[in-house]
């Protein structure tokens, strides 16, 4: 009888463990024996350049002048980014600008209002 717990992901009882990570055959989920939890609820915590925690829906300001990739565009210092929405990534902020459109952002660059 094995004691590894079910994967956070999916609940299969079918895990096995592969030196130091944990894996899911069904999901093919992997989590280090370390990072368990037992809700399978994202646990990060992402924040602004000050250090403040940012949540959905948040309002932001950028502080830096960004290019934007692949256009002309820039997007200016003070420009006001409503609604984010957090996501898994190098640039974890999704965002829509006006007059620019869907981006996504580092949050490293915006601070909270």
């Amino acid at each position: 009888m094995s004691n590894l717990p079910n994967c956070p992901k999916c609940g299969s009882e079918y895990t096995y463990n592969d030196g130091i990570m944990n894996i899911c055959p069904e999901c093919a989920h992997e989590w280090s024996q370390d990072a368990q939890t037992e809700s399978g609820a994202d646990d990060r915590i992402i924040k602004d350049a000050n250090g403040n925690e940012l949540k959905d829906g948040d309002t932001v300001t950028v502080i830096k002048d960004l290019k934007v990739k692949g256009s002309s565009l820039v997007v200016k210092v003070g420009t006001k980014v409503k609604n984010i929405r957090l996501v898994d990534g190098d640039h974890d902020i999704d965002c829509k600008i006006d007059g620019i459109g869907p981006m996504k952002l580092k949050s490293e660059f915006v601070k909270k209002v």
